[in-house]
C-alpha cells in the first residue's frame, strides 16, 4: 500500500474512526461541587483548577489513594512512590487512553492506543517511541533556539507602550504554538484552531459526549487536511517524516500517523504554555525571586527546574487492566488512575520544603516530565522553550507585577497553567548590539 492509498479515501477513514468511537464505553456524566475529596474528587472542578495543592496535601495525609465514581470510576494516588510505582507498572496498568473522561476507548485499541506512543503499551511502545527520538535530541532542539529567541523578542515588541499585558494570551501560549507548528509544517496562522484543539482535547472532558465527538471530528478533519497537503507537497518536517516512517517493515497505519500528530500538537503546546505562564505568575508574585534572577541570570536553569517541580503542569491517566487489590484498595478492570505528577513533586517524604519554591534547590529529581516508559520525549524541547522564554522576558521586562490578582485564571483538567495572566510591565529596549537570533 502506498502512502497515498492510506489517506486517499477519507470517507473510509471517517467510517473507521466512528466505528472506534462506537466501541468506547460511555459513562454517566457527573459534574458539580465535590462533596468529599476522598470519595468524590474531580480534577475538572473550579476549586482544583484554582489551587489543587492544599487538596493534594490533605489527601496525602487522610487518604493517599482517593476514589471517585465520576468518569465511571477513578483513583487518585497522591504520594510520590505510589505515583511512580504505577507509572512504571505496565503489567497491571494500560496507557491506551491518557486523558480521563466519560468515554473509555475500547481495549481493542491496545497496544497502540489513541495517540501513540504515549498511549501505547509494551512491546509496541518501545518501537513507536524510537521513531520520535531523533527529532527531539539536544542537538536538533538547539537548532530551534535562535528562531525561538527572535520570536520571543517579537512578541514583546508587540506590547509597544502598554503597561498591562496578558502574559498567558499574548506571550506564553504563542511560543510553543509557533515552535510546534514549524516542526509539524502546519500554517502558523492556524493558532486559533490550535487553541481550540487544546481546550476541547484536555479542558472539556466533562462536556456532553456529542460535543466531544464533534470536537474530535474537527481535529481529525484538520489533521487529514494537513496530511494530504504534505502528500501533495512533501517537505522536511515531522509530518512528512511520519508519512514516510516504517514500523515492522510497513508504513504507519493512518491512525498512528494522525494520532502522533495530535499528540505532538496538543501536548507540545499546552504543557509548555502552562509552564511558561506558571513561572511568570510566580515571579510576578514573588519579588525576591524575580530580583534575584534578574541580578543572577546564570541561576535561571536551576530555578527553571524548581518551577517545573513546583508547578508541574501535567497529570496522566492509566487504566486498570484487570480486577486486583493494589496497596489496600480494590481496583476494577478499566478503572481510571490519575497520575498526579504535581502531587508527587510536592510530597514531603521526597522533597525538603516541598511546598516552597526554592529557586536554588540543588537536588531536584522532579517528575514534571513524567515517570516510567512514557517520560516526555520532548523534554529537551520544553526546557529550551521555557528557558528562552524566561531569559528574553527577564532581559526585556525585569520589573513586573500582577495587575489584577482576581483576574488570573487557571486551566481545568489534566494540564494546569494560567489562561489569563494580566501583568503590569515596563518594557525595556533591547540591549544595543545584542543579536536577537
Amino acid at each position: 500500500m502506498t502512502q497515498d492509498d492510506r489517506f486517499s479515501r477519507p470517507e473510509e477513514l471517517e467510517a473507521m474512526r466512528l466505528e472506534r468511537l462506537s466501541q468506547a464505553t460511555i459513562s454517566k456524566e457527573i459534574t458539580g461541587p465535590v462533596s468529599d475529596w476522598t470519595t468524590d474528587w474531580s480534577h475538572t472542578e473550579p476549586e482544583w483548577a484554582a489551587d489543587p495543592y492544599p487538596i493534594q496535601d490533605e489527601l496525602r495525609q487522610r487518604c493517599p489513594i482517593a476514589r471517585t465514581e465520576r468518569f465511571g470510576g477513578a483513583w487518585l494516588p497522591t504520594r510520590h512512590d505510589d505515583v511512580a510505582d504505577i507509572a512504571y507498572d505496565t503489567e497491571h496498568f494500560s496507557s491506551r487512553a491518557i486523558i480521563i473522561g466519560n468515554m473509555r476507548p475500547s481495549r481493542d485499541l491496545a497496544p497502540v492506543g489513541v495517540v501513540p506512543p504515549i498511549s501505547s503499551d509494551p512491546p509496541f511502545h518501545h518501537e513507536a517511541r524510537k521513531l520520535l527520538l531523533p527529532a527531539f535530541t539536544k542537538h536538533n532542539v538547539a537548532k530551534l533556539e535562535p528562531a525561538t529567541r527572535a520570536f520571543c523578542h517579537s512578541l514583546i515588541d508587540s506590547f509597544e507602550d502598554r503597561d498591562v499585558v496578558d502574559a498567558a494570551h499574548e506571550y506564553a501560549q504563542h511560543i510553543p504554538m509557533r515552535v510546534i507548528a514549524d516542526m509539524l509544517g502546519f500554517p502558523p496562522q492556524d493558532h486559533d484552531e490550535f487553541r481550540g484543539f487544546v481546550e476541547n482535547g484536555i479542558e472539556s472532558v466533562s462536556a456532553p459526549i456529542e460535543q466531544q465527538i464533534e470536537a474530535m471530528k474537527r481535529l481529525s478533519d484538520y489533521m487529514l487536511r494537513q496530511v494530504n497537503d504534505h502528500i501533495a507537497n512533501p517537505r522536511d518536517d515531522l509530518t512528512s517524516y511520519l508519512l514516510n516512517c516504517e514500523l515492522f517493515g510497513e508504513k504507519l497505519d493512518p491512525f498512528h500517523v494522525t494520532g502522533t500528530m495530535v499528540l505532538l500538537l496538543i501536548a507540545g503546546i499546552d504543557t509548555t504554555w502552562s509552564a511558561i505562564g506558571a513561572s511568570l505568575w510566580h515571579l510576578s508574585t514573588t519579588e525576591a525571586d524575580r530580583k534575584r534572577l534578574v541580578a543572577e541570570p546564570e541561576l535561571l536553569p536551576t530555578a527553571m527546574e524548581e518551577f517545573l517541580r513546583a508547578f508541574a503542569p501535567v497529570t496522566m491517566a492509566r487504566l486498570v487492566k484487570d480486577d486486583m487489590s493494589w496497596r489496600g484498595v480494590d481496583m476494577k478492570a478499566d478503572d481510571w488512575i490519575l497520575l498526579s505528577f504535581p502531587a508527587a513533586n510536592r510530597d514531603p517524604e521526597k522533597f525538603e520544603r516541598a511546598d516552597e519554591v526554592v529557586i536554588d534547590r540543588e537536588v531536584n529529581k522532579h517528575a514534571a516530565f513524567g515517570l516510567g516508559i512514557h517520560r516526555c520525549v520532548g523534554s529537551h524541547l520544553a526546557r529550551m522553550e521555557l528557558r528562552v522564554a524566561l531569559e528574553v522576558w527577564l532581559e526585556r521586562i525585569p520589573d513586573f507585577t500582577l495587575a489584577d490578582p482576581d483576574a488570573v485564571t487557571w486551566a481545568p483538567g489534566q494540564v494546569r497553567g494560567p489562561r489569563s495572566l494580566p501583568l503590569r510591565i515596563a518594557v525595556e529596549e533591547a540591549i544595543t548590539g545584542l543579536p536577537r537570533g
